[in-house]
């Protein structure tokens, strides 16, 4: 149901003539019906930002959003002043049609970097998604589909709380690493909250999702996460569990993108305990899901401890103190690094489940992280080298 899962959402998805794929449905459109309009965004770090990333980072920073049109088939990055223009117009295109000011519409872009946009055929998208407009199950669908580039399927999300809902849809499937990944999201809600109750929900649940994965150390200068509220429930909902569901939104629809990275054949969950600090465990979590030789041996089937201790062994001992001398290493359930040298023969682990397990103990302290990564294959480079969006 995606997006139009929370009531007072719209939404539809169209072919514009956007993408190389012939017939793609590449403009997709989500309209907040109110009565609230309230809105955060979370953006990439990248400092060659798109210009939409640009359009949408002054669109949301008053807290209101009434709409979102998104497009796949060309980024619309590193596109200069002609490119933001471009953004520009779309918006205003969109608020037309909606009757509302061109700030108020966000604008997001996903596809091959330093092209301009075909501008006419975006514009006729937005006309075409806006008469296509519905609130049922299939116009979530449609937007869900139309954000796709190199994903093998729709990535959405739906939850209740007491007395409202939210749901969600994400793109995401190469170009991904921690500090966002390659993604366009946009999650809905129906309850009554407000942008700076949206804000600290939405900056929370990234930072434990969105912003622990890493599927191949890249970082987009598109990424956007915007988290709308039409509050038409009428329910103003518990604070705590609130948060907790938009972050619980967010840990699905990061999952989701591992489990759609591009060409992979393992998801590996590598979990940290045992560290002085949260930071100190993300730190190794990240440095063991950057190893691209530790990617490809798990393509391999091979477990290979030894890539996932030379990894650890880079992140400087003021960031995370411990002994390497005391480090443990379970692989799926077998410990294969004892104290910092071999355990049990990593023969003994069983590579055949999609997702794989790497556990590290630090023995240094009791806090812990948990990154998302997957293997590198042989198809991963086909789909980069042939790319088109």
């Amino acid at each position: 149901m995606s997006v139009t899962f929370a009531q007072g959402f719209r939404a539809a998805g169209v072919a514009a003539g956007i993408s190389a794929v012939e017939g793609k449905k590449d403009v997709a459109l989500v309209v907040n019906d109110g009565p609230l309009d309230a809105a955060a965004g979370v953006f990439t770090f990248n400092r060659f930002c798109a210009a939409p990333v640009r359009w949408s980072r002054k669109a949301v920073a008053d807290g209101r959003i009434k709409a979102v049109i998104l497009n796949s088939g060309g980024a619309n990055a590193c596109t200069g002043e002609a490119g933001y223009a471009q953004s520009e117009a779309t918006a205003k295109t969109v608020a037309d049609l909606i009757g509302a000011k061109a700030g108020d519409v966000a604008v997001c872009s996903t596809g091959l970097i330093g092209e301009l946009l075909p501008l006419d055929n975006v514009l006729a998208g937005a006309k075409a998604a806006h008469a296509a407009l519905a609130d049922d199950d299939q116009a979530g669908a449609d937007a869900s589909h139309a954000i796709m580039t190199t994903d093998t399927k729709p990535k959405t999300v739906r939850l209740e709380g007491a007395g409202y809902r939210i749901g969600g849809m994400v793109k995401g499937s190469g170009m991904i690493a921690p500090q966002l990944a390659t993604m366009l999201c946009v999650i809905t809600t129906d309850a009554v909250v407000s942008a700076g109750q949206l804000q600290a929900a939405l900056l929370a649940g990234v930072d434990t999702s969105f912003n622990r994965i890493d599927v191949d150390g890249c970082m987009s200068t598109n990424d956007t996460v915007l988290l709308l509220a039409s509050g038409a429930s009428g329910v103003e909902p518990d604070p705590d569990e609130f948060n907790r569901l938009v972050a619980d939104a967010c840990a699905s629809l990061a999952r989701q993108i591992i489990g759609d990275g591009e060409g992979a054949s393992h998801d590996i969950r590598i979990s940290v305990t045992g560290a002085t600090s949260e930071e100190a465990a993300l730190a190794c979590g990240r440095a063991v899901a950057a190893s691209n030789l530790l990617k490809c041996a798990i393509s391999g089937n091979d477990p290979n401890w030894g890539r996932i201790v030379s990894s650890l062994g880079t992140v400087p001992a003021d960031v995370a103190p411990y002994d390497p001398d005391k480090v443990t290493v379970d692989v799926n359930g077998v410990r294969i690094c004892e104290n910092g040298g071999a355990g049990r023969d990593r023969s003994e682990v069983d590579m055949t489940p999609r997702e794989v397990h790497i556990d590290i103990d630090l023995n240094a302290g009791d806090a812990q992280a948990t990154v998302w990564t997957d293997d590198l294959t042989h198809e991963y480079v086909h789909i980069n080298a042939d790319y088109e969006s």
